[in-house]
């Protein structure tokens, strides 16, 4: 039986209550409630059908300067009672260990109740209606040749609801929601095998909207294209190996977004927190404030949790904190990291980004990417192609390796295309580019206007340990990059 508000806010406050008798110096008190619904179609087959839905309580508190966290899915005051001294002796047993003492930046005292803007609730629609549109979709994919031996679709939806309390008197009540989909068919001839995606790889395209944002996707009438595009590149070129110009289109520019710019800013990874799963960054703390060149004049770069629509818009993180925009690269000039309370006041600021999420109840939250954004710039896409005398466009992720500091990368594409005189001309297969990120950065030669200026949605960021998965957003507009290295690898 699902608990009512009250009663989840009466158990939240108690586990304060609890907290405080202890003495802790700091203590919040978490509960979430997380829905998520994946449906995939595999040549008109029903591949998955999953419903999830966990829920339960996390207390984190500080005493002498050290964390302890423990979480339940038990929602009795016993178990609370419980959690809270267990927490309690992690937190006297980190601190007999801890290298550093913990401590917070400032916040102010928030009480709101929030819920993401939607028009249609995706858990209230019925499932044959979801099922219907992507077995059509696999099944348009499917028939458009003998040669396409996989077709997929896609629809997620995911719902977090989060009551948090701290001892410093937040209390916030907070629902985010989101859904997507995608579709991608996967042509054999021979020994080549070639697939195409859309509206992006990794299953598609997420936005915090409702089942509007599914529909809009129109997968329906996208699956024709996808599959042409499929069989297509079988006998397309490959590209050859040179130092060239590039114009990368949105979803693979998100990716680039992503882990050139997202993962290094994040402040943890600079800190060298995050050093064991995912590595460190190339931005380190000493950078700030020395007017270092992530990119040239024409790059900045935000992290926006406010923007309407994007996968890591909210609107206080799981600390507590309200979302934020903050520039991370301001004209070229490296300005700041995304960071939680605690690593932002290890570096001597005022403030936390509020970039501390965690996926469920039973994780403490870390410092995680919002949406990391690439402002437009003035160009149409029409003319930034048509100003392009040699180069590839390039779209939707294959493949990606980046280095431990994010410094060195190289990324495969779906699909290309030659620009010849200002015209996209013959079709290009396997496409592969590489760079190093400021260098990379510093060769932006143009960026499409707001016109073109789209945000993607990233389901499935892994970081932390243990695991935990977050979505992000990144907004961007295609952008031509000069002097890049581009071709097979051998």
């Amino acid at each position: 039986m699902q608990e009512s508000s009250s009663n989840l806010e009466d158990l939240v406050a108690y586990g304060i209550k609890c907290c405080e008798k202890k003495g802790v110096e700091y203590a919040d008190v978490k509960y979430m409630d997380t829905r998520m619904q994946n449906i995939s179609y595999k040549n008109e087959a029903l591949e998955q059908l999953s419903n999830i839905d966990k829920r339960g309580i996390g207390i984190r508190c500080i005493l002498n300067k050290s964390w302890g966290f423990a979480s339940t899915n038990e929602l009795t005051r016993d178990s609370i009672t419980e959690l809270a001294e267990k927490a309690m002796k992690i937190t006297k047993a980190s601190s007999m260990v801890k290298k550093f003492d913990i401590e917070l930046a400032d916040e102010p005292v928030h009480e709101d109740n929030k819920m993401t803007p939607i028009k249609k609730d995706p858990f209230k629609i019925e499932l044959a209606e979801k099922m219907d549109v992507l077995q059509q979709s696999a099944k348009i994919i499917r028939e458009y040749s003998d040669r396409i031996k996989v077709a997929t679709s896609h629809f997620v939806s995911r719902q977090d609801h989060m009551i948090l309390y701290t001892t410093e008197g937040s209390k916030i009540d907070q629902t985010i929601l989101w859904c997507g989909g995608g579709v991608s068919a996967t042509a054999v001839e021979g020994g080549e095998v070639q697939t195409r995606s859309l509206p992006a790889s990794f299953r598609g395209d997420f936005h915090t909207e409702g089942y509007e944002y599914f529909e809009n996707l129109k997968l329906i009438e996208i699956s024709e294209q996808t599959a042409k595009e499929s069989v297509k590149l079988l006998s397309a070129k490959k590209m050859p190996t040179e130092q060239a110009t590039v114009i990368l289109g949105h979803s693979q520019l998100a990716l680039q977004v992503h882990e050139s710019c997202g993962h290094p800013t994040e402040l943890d990874r600079a800190l060298g927190y995050e050093a064991a799963y995912a590595g460190t960054s190339f931005l380190t703390t000493d950078l700030l404030d020395t007017n270092f060149k992530y990119g040239n004049e024409l790059v900045t770069m935000v992290a926006d949790a406010t923007v309407l629509g994007g996968l890591g818009t909210f609107f206080y993180d799981h600390e507590g904190v309200k979302a934020q925009r903050n520039i991370m690269v301001d004209k070229g000039i490296f300005t700041g990291f995304m960071s939680s309370r605690e690593t932002a006041k290890a570096i001597g600021l005022n403030r936390s980004s509020g970039a501390a999420r965690s996926m469920g109840y039973d994780r403490i939250p870390i410092v995680r990417m919002t949406n990391v954004n690439l402002e437009p710039g003035d160009w149409e896409f029409d003319e930034l192609i048509g100003d392009t005398k040699k180069g590839y466009f390039l779209e939707t992720n294959r493949s990606w390796s980046i280095d431990d500091i994010r410094m060195n990368f190289q990324f495969g594409t779906e699909i290309g295309w030659k620009i010849e005189n200002g015209e996209m001309t013959e079709m290009i297969k396997n496409p592969t580019y590489e760079g190093i990120t400021p260098e990379f950065w510093g060769n932006v030669s143009g960026i499409c206007n707001k016109n073109h200026w789209k945000i993607f949605g990233t389901p499935n960021c892994g970081k932390g340990e243990p695991g935990q998965a977050a979505y992000v957003g990144h907004g961007i507009a295609p952008t031509r990059f000069d002097n890049v290295r581009v071709g097979i690898l051998k």
